[in-house]
């Protein structure tokens, strides 16, 4: 009887299995010590990822964004103010100056000129080394991107078990533009591992609101505080907050108890006037009942509204108090004295400007980032070069640098979330926010990588890893061989990350005829290109056109630009980055047609000769 009042659902209908026994042997030995299996793997493949980036950030020359982001963050460390590059919050700034602060470079406060020159000038004109201070502003942040891969690892095994964790980390930590992002001093991997974190907390919030809404928000201040392309995630992460809070207040009422429902009613007497031997509910001992149990939903409807409601806004809150919180780290003064004039911005898009509670320095990089999406720029799409924006831009080019194994995965994943009834609660969590921050993306002007979305990779990993939930055989041998197969395709491309493109469209030596700019093309390898000249070519007359921020006489490159000669005197080696061969048109087209190519460096720099 005991044991029956402490485990009702055991009856005598329902006797209790027995329990299993563990096979004897090698298999006995396994079990005992699988839970060391598991953060073996875990850590072997984050050994991995983390050599493949150290790798790549010890051997690329600055891309074209890094020189400002470096010089912005020894600004904040030396100076304390907010006067370059508003454009982007501080946040990840203040990470790159972590690595920034061990180098400890010289740097002359008095120089002036526009972002992009001081960022030269600091790695090239002031007794710097820029090898070593690139490496310590790179290595911040992939510290930071080898801790969101334990969030990916953490996020699906609640989501799917521990083997669904395991393979969302593998193919998080095989990524190509994972690592080729991670690897660089850059914002856009920062802020994409700050939107799946604020996400994650608000999924374990649905079981402990008061600890992890709070976290969220955090997180979710942190994406904006990193990137204002991150600001289309704060609604998504509200509304999901406070579906969070709502299903954490879903407790039986105890009015619908099952004590309550197998109490039995009052009985009511016969006709004769003699009381009945079986009971009989009244009318009124119903209605009363069923009254009772109306108001009790009321009540419950309310707390769970006003519990979804807190929810969302004490994540708002929170996130409003980081963004503060980074900029008072810089400047607790918080003066804005910007080094290049900020753009008007009027119309609606001014006024939400003005009305959002965030300092005025994150207000005018609003403003500086509409100013630049007003610009008529260009873009190159699968051979045809444009001016304007192609909204469907990121969806191609994700096409191109995405994993065959991790797009079939991702998209067999999204299709499991949504038809298992298990898994369905998890789809707007993994879902919404990929796409609602794809589509504000795919509405701007920049068509220049899918370093713009990739939060789109990184959800793709976890979501991938909740094809496991079935446990069948099936499930797991596919998921297994596309896995190995996204981690062949990664180890292949080694150390040419970021040019990348999957097999379907030729693999990375063929990504410059169908992508340009970031996708292929960023400056990253000027130091390859000047060790192959020295290798290769010495002493020869060299015509250089290299679109990127390093400075080539630096690295011992003696070149002149051939657009400034006429064509018949440009004779010996023309080297031209692949970005430029996209967009060439002009002399610039006629020398190239007119020329012989003899190879290329990183697959980024083509090599002709005249």
């Amino acid at each position: 009887m005991m044991a029956h009042e402490q485990h009702p659902v055991l009856t005598s209908e329902t006797p209790a299995r027995p329990v299993r026994q563990l096979p004897a042997g090698r298999y006995a030995r396994l079990r005992r010590h699988r839970r060391w299996l598991v953060p073996l793997l875990v850590v072997l493949l984050l050994a991995q990822m983390a050599a493949a980036m150290v790798t790549t950030a010890v051997q690329q020359t600055p891309t074209i964004d890094e020189p400002v982001y470096v010089a912005t963050a020894t600004d904040y460390l030396r100076e304390h103010r907010l006067r370059y590059n508003p454009e982007h919050p501080p946040l990840g700034k203040l990470l790159i100056a972590a690595g920034v602060a061990v180098a400890d470079p010289h740097y002359d406060p008095s120089y002036t000129g526009s972002q992009g020159q001081v960022g030269r000038h600091l790695l090239y004109a002031s007794g710097n080394d820029p090898w070593r201070l690139m490496l310590w502003a790179r290595l911040p942040v992939i510290a930071l991107t080898l801790l969101c891969g334990l969030v990916v690892f953490a996020f699906a095994r609640d989501l799917a078990g521990t083997a669904a964790g395991s393979a969302a980390l593998a193919l998080y930590a095989f990524s190509p533009d994972v690592i080729a992002h991670g690897s660089l001093a850059t914002l856009d991997l920062p802020a994409a591992a700050s939107v799946l974190t604020s996400v994650w907390l608000a999924w374990r919030a649905r079981r402990r609101p008061v600890l992890y809404l709070p976290l969220a928000g955090a997180a979710l201040g942190a994406a904006v505080a990193t990137k204002m392309s991150a600001l289309p995630a704060v609604p998504v992460v509200m509304g999901l907050a406070a579906v969070s809070a709502w299903t954490a207040h879903r407790l039986p009422p105890p009015f619908l108890s099952r004590p309550f429902l197998s109490r039995p009613l009052p009985s009511s007497p016969s006709p004769s006037g003699a009381s009945s031997s079986s009971p009989s509910p009244s009318g009124a001992s119903l209605s009363g009942a069923f009254l009772s149990a109306r108001a009790g939903l009321r009540r419950l409807a309310g707390r769970r509204a006003v519990g979804a409601l807190v929810g969302a806004v004490v994540v708002a809150v929170v996130a409003v108090v980081v963004v503060w919180a980074v900029y008072l780290a810089v400047d607790p003064r918080l003066r804005f004295l910007p080094a290049e004039p900020v753009p008007a911005v009027h119309g609606l898009r001014g006024r939400l400007v003005e009305l959002l509670p965030v300092p005025r320095a994150y207000r005018a990089g609003m403003r500086v980032q509409f100013g630049l999406e007003d610009l008529p720029w260009q873009g190159y799409l699968f051979g045809h070069l444009y001016t304007g924006s192609l909204w469907y831009y990121l969806p191609a080019a994700l096409l191109v640098k995405t994993p065959l194994g991790l797009l079939a995965l991702g998209a067999a994943g999204a299709v499991a979330v949504v038809a298992r009834r298990r898994l369905r609660p998890a789809a707007p969590y993994l879902l919404l926010p990929p796409a609602v921050l794809l589509a504000a993306a795919m509405t701007g002007s920049r068509d220049f990588g899918t370093r713009y979305a990739l939060f789109v990779p990184v959800f793709c990993a976890v979501t991938a890893a909740c094809l496991l939930t079935p446990r069948r055989r099936w499930a797991g041998l596919l998921t297994g061989a596309l896995v190995l197969w996204v981690a062949v395709s990664s180890v292949r491309t080694f150390p040419y990350y970021l040019p990348y493109a999957n097999e379907a469209f030729g693999g990375p030596a063929h990504t410059h005829r169908l992508l340009h700019d970031s996708n292929v093309d960023w400056g990253q390898d000027l130091g390859r290109l000047a060790d192959r000249l020295r290798e290769r070519y010495p002493g020869e007359r060299v015509w250089l056109v290299y679109k990127g921020s390093g400075v080539p006489s630096y690295y011992g490159i003696r070149a002149a630009d051939p657009r400034t000669v006429p064509p018949d005197r440009v004779h010996g080696l023309l080297v031209v980055s692949d970005s430029s061969v996209a967009k060439a048109r002009g002399r610039l087209a006629e020398l190239i047609a007119t020329s012989r190519p003899v190879g290329s460096v990183g697959r980024s720099i083509s090599l002709y000769r005249r």
